[in-house]
């Protein structure tokens, strides 16, 4: 039958995409999931597989041509000769079930190998509109929700929550109910062609490397490189159990039964290891203690944290500023922003003085590189989000010196807004020049924040708390209450030192202080 392959959809505001390479001519042959072209969007790159096995009929979209999204760019001649082409003699009403589509792990940056699937939002057996969100996943640059690129019916989930799968790889099979093909009324037909589509949706993978295995198991190509890689007989798989959908044996359950045989190996006086199934999600409760595994976000904030402490050489510089400007601004002026659907509180003010400080000051917006300093011609600012239930992303905004206080205030909302509701890119967590943590909204006065990597300095931003302070007018001195807020500056001292951390801090300090609210 003939399989029409169309423009995917590599985000919710990407509309279209321009086709940057065919890996195949017209009349070859190829094969499920191998590369068929690759396209370039506003947002990403990315390798297309093909959905089945059979012969390129047709390109319909020629490379550095643009299509929009669902657009049929090239044809798939396939062998399920059960279905009837459309130029035949006109069809009986008798019809079968839609194409079981292989729904992948998507690319979603040129450096991403691999996703951790965090949530699933159906579960095998429930219908599926298009473009409504099947999945979630959590890579190294990112979180964003995948949609289904077709309507149908979720047949099967291939992995479970919380687990890793190479960008590429399978991770649900989904039975489309649109574009039906009629058949001939022939009984033995029908039969036939759901036979064949049962055996596509449960038919484990065809590799040589499997030829002995059991029948009836699954192995990944991931698990079959790592295995290959580490010396694991074949033989060998089909003694572990797997913690995947149906007891599929996945490379975590590998990586952990090879670490536990290299531990046995050191010492031989261990009698007993972790076995390779233990779940991720297993929590053990004793004596009042109770074991969590960390999901995948929390894993990688860690991670960054000890990177970025093991790399730098942190100095925290403190400034205690005096907000009343801006504080009288907010106050007589949040009803005419309210009325735009704009709520103005602090921080559009403070990115504004941090990015005036950091073109008075550009070594605080460059990077280090071995022995080089990297300097930048643009500021990308970073503003750090708290995403419940306990995570942290730190999005940017490009080009944040081209921007009015007004411009980052918009930007700073839709940061959060997308934040909060998985919509980020790739690239708006990528190339960020300088970062600002803002927990002085949860009350806090003063912090001490860890560098954003490989940026070389972070501004942190403490509560706005009224108290009394010495002022002096005309030479008199006396207590007023003001608005203060504590400012901390954490900075990398391999490059930035004292004068020049302090220089910067006071720099915004005085902005603050002095604040044009006219240009607002």
């Amino acid at each position: 039958m003939k399989v029409e392959i169309i423009m995917p959809q590599m985000g919710e505001s990407i509309t279209e995409g321009t086709v940057i390479k065919w890996h195949k001519k017209v009349g070859e042959e190829i094969k499920k999931d191998e590369i068929l072209f690759e396209i370039s969007t506003d947002k990403v790159d990315t390798e297309v597989p093909s959905p089945e096995n059979g012969i390129l009929k047709e390109i319909l979209v020629k490379e550095n041509e643009t299509a929009e999204v669902g657009k049929v760019v090239a044809v798939l001649e396939t062998d399920n000769s059960e279905y009837v082409d459309k130029a035949q003699d006109t069809p009986t009403t008798t019809q079968v079930g839609g194409e079981i589509v292989d729904i992948i792990m998507p690319k979603m940056g040129e450096s991403i190998t691999e996703g951790v699937i965090i949530k699933w939002h159906k579960k095998a057996g429930d219908k599926v509109a298009k473009d409504e969100i099947l999945f979630e996943i959590s890579t190294d640059k990112v979180d964003t929700e995948v949609p289904s690129p077709e309507e149908g019916i979720l047949t099967e989930i291939l992995y479970d929550e919380n687990q890793t799968v190479e960008v590429g790889q399978p991770v649900a099979k989904l039975k489309t109910t649109t574009g039906l093909r009629p058949v001939t009324p022939a009984a033995e037909t029908v039969e036939i062609a759901e036979e064949k589509e049962k055996s596509a949706a449960e038919e484990p993978l065809r590799r040589e490397e499997t030829a002995s295995l059991n029948e009836n198991r699954f192995y990944s190509p991931s698990v079959i490189n790592l295995a290959r890689a580490e010396g694991i007989p074949l033989s060998e798989l089909d003694t572990l159990e797997g913690t995947g959908l149906k007891g599929r044996l996945t490379k975590k359950d590998l990586e952990r039964y090879i670490e536990s045989r290299k531990s046995v190996a050191i010492n031989q006086d261990v009698k007993k290891t972790e076995p390779a199934s233990v779940s991720e999600d297993k929590r053990v409760s004793s004596d009042g203690i109770e074991i969590i595994p960390m999901d995948h976000t929390r894993r990688r904030i860690m991670e960054h944290m000890v990177k970025s402490r093991d790399t730098s050489v942190h100095v925290t510089a403190v400034a205690e500023v005096d907000m009343s400007v801006i504080y009288n601004f907010i106050k007589e002026n949040k009803n005419r922003f309210a009325k735009e659907n704009l709520k103005l509180t602090y921080m559009p003010f403070i990115a504004f003085a941090a990015v005036k400080a950091l073109q008075q000051y550009p070594l605080m917006n460059s990077s280090i590189e071995g022995a080089n300093i990297v300097m930048k011609k643009y500021i990308n600012l970073g503003i750090a989000v708290a995403v419940e239930p306990n995570g942290l992303i730190v999005p940017n905004i490009k080009h944040a010196e081209e921007k009015s206080v007004i411009g980052l205030a918009k930007a700073i909302a839709d940061l959060s807004e997308r934040t909060r509701t998985k919509k980020l890119l790739p690239e708006d967590v990528q190339n960020g020049t300088f970062s600002i943590t803002n927990y002085g909204v949860f009350g806090t006065l003063i912090g001490t924040p860890i560098i954003n990597q490989p940026e070389v300095g972070i501004l942190g931003v403490g509560a706005v708390v009224k108290k009394p302070v010495v002022v002096e007018n005309e030479g008199v001195e006396s207590i007023a209450i003001k608005p203060m807020m504590y400012l901390s500056l954490s900075h990398d001292h391999r490059l930035i030192d004292g004068m020049i951390g302090s220089k910067f801090l006071m720099s915004i300090k005085h902005i603050l202080e002095n604040f044009d609210t006219s240009s607002v």
